[in-house]
């Protein structure tokens, strides 16, 4: 029976409540514990068979003038019809609804009220926090936080189309009660996914919707439950069932209103996020199942804006195309790299220069521009680069002994005929830094688009894990191939194809494990877990789970976790300073040593790489380390190799009587008054650096000075024409005493290149062009663009001309290499294969400046050093507007001292590469402008850089 209520309803909180009677007064106290006094609770039991009814009773009874329940006469199925009983009993002038088993925040009612009443808003939605409550730190993700990013008003949900498709939660909102009352605003009844459609008829009728940066909401995900959410039943077709439903009237209320472009972003987050979320189950169900979801999705997907599909990542259209295609032998695999973002599950398809996820429906232009992953760049990886599908085809148990056979998907035949194959079978336990086993594979063949396997496998015997601490073991296949690795999960092709238990010996005791079962992990991938087999065992292992519950067990946890954090404490990197700083910086200098960097460890390169080999070409005595970031191939044979932060790496440096790199060593590392640094940069500047950067004047004093101490480490700065001094210097803020004018030992090379051709008239190519398969009758065209800090699609750079096109027109007569900067990825497509060449892998640009009969740049240093050559340049300079004056801005106008022309569009770039004669004809027009840019900008780059660095620092080394 309603109560009257004498203090105003500012706020009437729905709760609903069904078998949730534990939870459900934590929610309730959440509302009572707001700092706004005027809310009121409507408390909802969706005919409940445990005692939620009873619970809320009892919490009425306790607060009548704040709280009052009701039930319903029989259970709706879901949590609509709750809710619009609710709204039906609520009296406060705005409401707001809360699941029984999650909280407010303190001031929601406050914070949210408070905008409404301020902006006049029909809804005022704040920030949801999810709460993973299983997880001992219960891990925190605020949901779309970006919508959240500042306070706003919309006049309409067309304003942000985001809100309407991604924020579509019911309960981390206000409504203005007559606004609901006004449009008969309720849940559907007995449905699944309820909020969406509320929701969404919610924000269409809104004449106003305020966003507030403040959480208001946090939701409990209770992924272990014994009585699993909506959200975690996604397996259930009546789950998906409901999905499509609620979507279709979305759909149809969307066409009514000609929202043609909302319809559009639904669609487009229907192909990213719910198809996907019931895509990646699909491995786990029968064939029955699947052959059910695809009939109900391939319905609807029929009706979708075909203009989505190029808007989601390659790999969800894909399966949605397929799966609309009933494609289940292509939309498997598909769904596996679904799960898996790295992993090549198909063995593809080369046509006419692209590559497809498959050779099928390729006569579809649809399919065909759905399947194109040429962008993707599987056909430029390496074996050891691949993370490949690896179907389990075979499985069979006895006596402990597993017998399994699998298939490899073979990419674009990566792995040839001819290839000499092993394999071996990787057993490993999950928590890291324990045991692994591995076992040989006896059969491996080549079959095509696919390697087959075959192993038998005593793990009874072979495998001896220590129990209780690694209960999980992992299983891959390391295939060689030529003597390249790389490594594979094994997938079950069929659900229930692993089963069995399998008798081991654990170290530690058999009592509470001694078999292996095999299980699935939720990527789809094969692993076993330690259990026992008999009753007794399985006692012991509830004792076992009951003393991990109590206190030896909550000391134990509490032990292995500060274990743990000290682990975690010694190897980060306030650590690693403290170590380099009290510890390795008190070591003596070690003379004769010297630690070269080029480009943060990135590469083998440039100066350091030039005076390195002076060096060692002088036969001088020293103790030469290098450091690298990434793999240690490529670099010298003859020196230690340190990983870039490492401890050997920050001892190195702490020891080194020199330092010797082009870009930086780590900011916060102190360099020692016994140790030189000499700084030999990595190029001229065009764009304004340092101090003179719009961003860095910006910045506090505090900042500045703790950046101009990291410049005072420099001993000796490489200069290489008056330009440097007036800007890099300047702008770094060097004393002169600091410079060294003797040039770039990188430019060694190119200058000796050019004397060499001036006195004997003839161009040596040098052993790059063979190795890179480039013929005699063509010319060679290098472009080498500047850094871009925003990549294209799929955050790869993206040629900005047509490169398909170049080598349509120009393949006969030029080949183009390609060198993105170091810190950009480009992709080339098959179809100029032979005729554009990436060339970024390179460590050593030099031999491809030799190489080159012209170089294509826009404002990169590269011009710089090409320019020494005296050859043609082009610059394409397409954004030149945008990265001018928008940027950090530029030490010279471009357009007004470049050697060659200035070219802004692809017509006008190819136009300029017409005719095999128009690079000699720019030779000729360029060649006083090129002579004016050598003498400003490399005045200093004589050819003895190298030399000269060498003989002042490090000479008196070769009498040791």
């Amino acid at each position: 029976m309603d109560v009257s209520v004498d203090v105003p309803v500012d706020v009437s909180v729905v709760v609903i409540v069904y078998n949730d009677a534990e939870r459900l007064p934590t929610a309730v106290q959440s509302v009572l514990d707001q700092t706004l006094h005027g809310v009121e609770i409507v408390i909802v039991d969706d005919c409940s068979t445990d005692d939620s009814y009873g619970t809320a009773q009892r919490l009425a009874a306790e607060h009548p003038e704040r709280i009052r329940a009701y039930q319903l006469p029989e259970n709706s199925g879901a949590g609509g019809e709750p809710r619009n009983v609710g709204i039906g009993h609520t009296v406060g002038t705005h409401v707001m609804f809360l699941d029984s088993d999650d909280v407010l925040e303190r001031n929601a009612c406050r914070n949210l009220l408070e905008a409404a009443e301020r902006d006049g808003s029909d809804i005022v939605s704040g920030l949801c926090v999810r709460l993973s409550m299983d997880t001992r730190n219960k891990k925190r993700d605020q949901w779309y936080p970006w919508l959240y990013a500042t306070t706003r008003t919309l006049e309409s949900v067309t304003e942000l189309p985001d809100l309407f498709v991604w924020d579509t939660l019911s309960t981390n909102k206000l409504y203005r009660r007559d606004f609901l009352v006004e449009n008969a605003l309720r849940f559907p009844k007995g449905m699944f996914y309820e909020d969406l459609m509320f929701i969404a008829e919610a924000y269409l009728a809104a004449g106003r919707i305020t966003l507030i940066p403040n959480q208001v909401y946090f939701w409990h995900v209770h992924e272990r439950a014994a009585a699993k959410s909506v959200t975690n039943r996604r397996h259930e077709m009546t789950n998906f069932q409901h999905r499509l439903e609620i979507h279709r009237r979305i759909d149809a209320l969307l066409a009514a209103r000609g929202l043609d472009e909302l319809r559009l972003f639904k669609d487009i987050k229907f192909l990213k996020h719910d198809l996907v979320l019931h895509l990646r189950d699909l491995p786990f169900r029968d064939d029955s199942y699947r052959q059910e979801f695809a009939g109900l999705a391939g319905d609807y997907l029929a009706g979708i804006n075909r203009a989505a599909y190029a808007e989601v990542q390659p790999t969800q259209a894909i399966c949605a195309y397929l799966l609309a295609q009933g494609d289940w032998e292509n939309l498997l695999p598909a769904v596996d790299t679904l799960t898996n973002r790295d992993k090549i599950s198909s063995p593809l398809a080369e046509r006419d220069g692209h590559v497809y996820w498959c050779a099928d429906h390729l006569d579809d232009p649809f399919g065909r521009q759905v399947l194109d992953v040429t962008a993707l760049g599987y056909h430029s990886k390496r074996l050891d680069q691949m993370f490949l599908r690896n179907v389990l085809t075979g499985y069979e148990e006895s006596a402990g002994v597993v017998k399994m056979a699998g298939r490899i998907t073979n990419p674009l035949g990566v792995v040839g005929p001819d290839a000499v194959l092993t394999a071996e079978l990787e057993f490993s336990a999950r928590r890291r830094s324990l045991q692994s086993f591995r076992f040989p594979v006896s059969a491996v063949r080549y079959e095509g688009e696919s390697v087959t396997w075959e192993a038998s496998v005593d793990l009874a015997r072979g495998l001896r894990p220590l129990g209780v601490v690694d209960a999980v073991w992992d299983v891959r296949l390391h295939l060689v191939a030529d003597g390249v690795r790389t490594r594979t999960r094994l997938t079950p092709s069929t659900p229930g194809l692993a089963e069995g238990m399998l008798p081991v010996r654990p170290r530690l005791t058999r009592l509470v494990a001694d078999h292996l079962e095999p299980e699935v992990s939720q990527r789809g991938h094969l692993a076993f877990r330690l259990v026992t087999r008999d009753a007794a065992g399985g006692r012991i292992q509830d004792l076992v789970a009951r003393g991990t519950q109590g206190a030896p067990g909550r000391v134990a946890k509490s032990g292995f976790r500060r274990a743990k954090k000290l682990r975690k404490d010694l190897t980060s990197g306030r650590s690693r300073l403290r170590v380099y700083d009290e510890v390795f910086s008190r070591l003596p200098v070690k003379k004769g040593t010297v630690v070269f960097e080029s480009h943060l460890g990135k590469q083998y390169s440039d100066s350091p790489r030039a005076i390195y080999e002076e060096m060692r070409r002088q036969g001088l005595d020293f103790d030469a380390v290098w450091s690298y970031a990434g793999k240690p191939e490529g670099f010298p044979e003859d020196a230690t190799l340190v990983r870039r932060w490492s401890l050997p790496y920050l001892r190195a440096l702490a020891q080194a009587e020199f330092w010797v790199d082009n870009q930086s060593y780590p900011l916060k590392l102190t360099k020692r008054p016994e140790t030189t640094y000499i700084q030999t940069w990595h190029g001229s500047a065009l764009k304004r650096m340092g101090f003179d950067e719009p961003a860095w004047k910006l910045r506090s004093k505090a900042r500045q000075d703790e950046q101009e101490r990291v410049l005072d480490r420099f001993d000796r700065f490489l200069i290489r024409s008056e330009h440097d001094v007036r800007t890099l210097a300047k702008a770094l803020r060097l004393k002169e005493k600091v410079l060294l004018r003797v040039g770039y030992p990188r430019n060694d090379a190119l200058v000796r290149a050019k004397r060499a051709e001036d006195a004997s008239g003839v161009r040596e190519r040098g052993p790059l062009a063979a190795e890179l398969g480039i013929p005699d009758d063509k010319r060679v065209l290098l472009y080498a663009p500047t850094f871009r800090r925003h990549g294209g699609r799929y955050g790869r750079f993206e040629l900005p001309f047509d490169v398909e096109r170049f080598a349509e027109e120009f393949g006969d007569r030029y080949v183009l290499l390609v060198r993105s900067h170091y810190l950009n990825h480009v992709v080339l497509p098959p179809s100029v294969r032979g005729r554009v060449i990436d060339v970024s892998a390179h460590h050593d640009v030099t031999p491809l400046y030799q190489l080159a009969d012209a170089m294509i740049t826009d404002y990169s240093s590269v011009m710089f050093d090409y320019a020494l050559l005296d050859r043609p340049m082009l610059f394409f300079t397409y954004d030149y507007e945008e990265y001018v004056h928008e940027g950090r801005g530029t030490y010279f106008d471009l357009r007004e001292r470049a050697p060659g022309p200035v070219l802004d569009t692809e017509d006008e770039l190819f136009g300029a590469l017409k005719s095999l004669n128009a690079l000699d004809e720019q030779a000729l027009e360029y060649r006083a402008a090129r002579a004016r840019f050598v003498a400003e900008f490399g005045e200093y780059d004589r050819g003895d850089a190298a030399k000269s660095v060498v003989d002042q620092f490090f000479s008196h080394w070769s009498g040791k």
